[in-house]
């Protein structure tokens, strides 16, 4: 796994990845566009091509781009659909343009209806903003399963993937936390095995193509999204160690979002943690064979 962190987009994208590597990070997560507002802003070309470099040469190897949450493409809304479509559109190109690893999706709310009804919803607006980029990989992400968010199953996420018509650019980002508040139990690396051994299964191996390694505030199956700082939560050390070293996770993006020890945006500490807790895991794993 390429250790990384979320990190901010104030001042360019050259200015994000100095503050990743500064952080120690082999990999970077970046918004699309400001997180809280519609009109997408658009990075100097100048700026696209000295990220591209720095990847090409710097220690930190791979940038994912996180779709913003405004975004429901399971809205019924055709206004919101409009405006989800646009933005993610612009977040595939953005990627397409600086060699992202993908854009990550929260699928949406079916808000009241069932799922299964709302999937189709979901694709439809997957695949026009496919349609409407090159390259860069679309990663729907699994949810913690509040409410009626989608993609809490393995099996969901498969559907989407189908509905897609099961295109090679559709893929997953699994989130740890997320994992565990939906009842999947991680917390050691047997359990991750076969919970991984299931996704694969389900979703198709090589599908899984980016990570979010966030500890819980909440036990399992409890469907809340609270992140906590690698080890400091009910994944615990024995649980992010075992994600963090997992084998079929071998060269993917592992990106800490946050909130850090320090209460705000991961730091150099938090990265730190997370590169100890992958060492701690691969040795567990060599001292079993």
């Amino acid at each position: 796994m390429l250790v990384g962190a979320h990190v901010s987009t104030s001042g360019g994208l050259p200015e994000a990845y100095r503050r990743a590597a500064e952080r120690g990070c082999e990999a970077m997560q970046i918004w699309g566009q400001s997180p809280r507002q519609w009109a997408p802003g658009k990075p100097k070309p100048a700026d696209e091509a000295d990220l591209r470099e720095l990847l090409a040469s710097g220690p930190v190897k791979s940038v994912a781009i996180h779709a913003i949450y405004l975004i429901n493409c399971a809205s019924t809304d055709g206004d919101l659909r409009r405006k989800s479509l646009a933005s993610l559109t612009h977040a595939l190109r953005l990627g397409d343009r600086i060699g992202a690893a993908g854009v990550i999706l929260h699928p949406g709310s079916a808000k009241g209806e069932p799922n299964q009804e709302a999937l189709p919803r979901v694709a439809e607006v997957m695949r026009e903003a496919l349609q409407e980029s090159d390259r860069c990989d679309l990663l729907v992400e699994n949810t913690a399963g509040a409410g009626d968010t989608i993609g809490r199953t393995f099996e969901e996420l498969s559907e989407l993937i189908r509905l897609c018509r099961g295109r090679q650019r559709v893929g997953v980002c699994l989130d740890s936390c997320h994992l565990l508040a939906s009842g999947f139990d991680i917390r050691s690396a047997d359990k991750l095995s076969e919970v991984i051994d299931g996704c694969e299964q389900t979703v198709g191996g090589g599908r899984v193509r980016v990570l979010h390694v966030n500890d819980s505030r909440m036990p399992l199956g409890s469907n809340r999204d609270r992140h906590a700082p690698p080890g400091d939560g009910e994944l615990g050390p024995r649980g992010c160690a075992a994600f963090a070293s997992e084998p079929r996770f071998e060269g993917l993006p592992g990106i800490f979002e946050g909130p850090g020890k320090a209460g705000k945006a991961a730091e150099k500490e938090d990265v730190d943690r997370l590169k100890e807790l992958r060492r701690s895991g691969r040795q567990a794993r060599r001292r079993r064979r």
